[in-house]
């Protein structure tokens, strides 16, 4: 498969504590572009989707993480797995697949800053 026809599920995760994600899928995703052109790409495409609720339009996402792989085993977190941040949040300058996205790879996309705070104090909300 050429790097050009890739699959990408974005999850866009507004709230950690209130379970409050929404999936996007990309279908034709480069992997040879950086992940910073991919967060520019999803944040410009967010906004202007239909269909989407206006608080996932207008949120302040900047972190990507990777959630599952094709063929990899799935983490039992229900938003965003909390491990191995160092392997699986994407480094901006890298490329997505030398950042280890793949075809069929899920991503979580968030703010880097909740993520923090929720994994500080990973309490679900109902």
């Amino acid at each position: 498969m050429s790097s050009e026809n890739s699959t990408i599920t974005v999850r866009l995760v507004r709230s950690f504590e209130h379970r409050n994600f929404r999936p996007v899928v990309y279908h034709g995703v480069n992997l040879d572009q950086t992940v910073k052109q991919f967060i520019t790409f999803v944040k410009n495409d967010v906004s202007l989707r239909t269909g989407l609720p206006p608080p996932f339009k207008k949120y302040k996402y900047d972190t990507m993480k990777i959630i599952h792989q094709a063929h990899g085993s799935k983490t039992n977190e229900l938003v965003v797995s909390l491990e191995d941040d160092d392997k699986l949040i994407l480094k901006e300058d890298s490329t997505l697949k030398a950042a280890g996205v793949a075809d069929e790879t899920e991503l979580a996309f968030f703010c880097e800053e909740d993520y923090r705070n929720y994994k500080a104090n990973p309490v679900l909300a109902w």
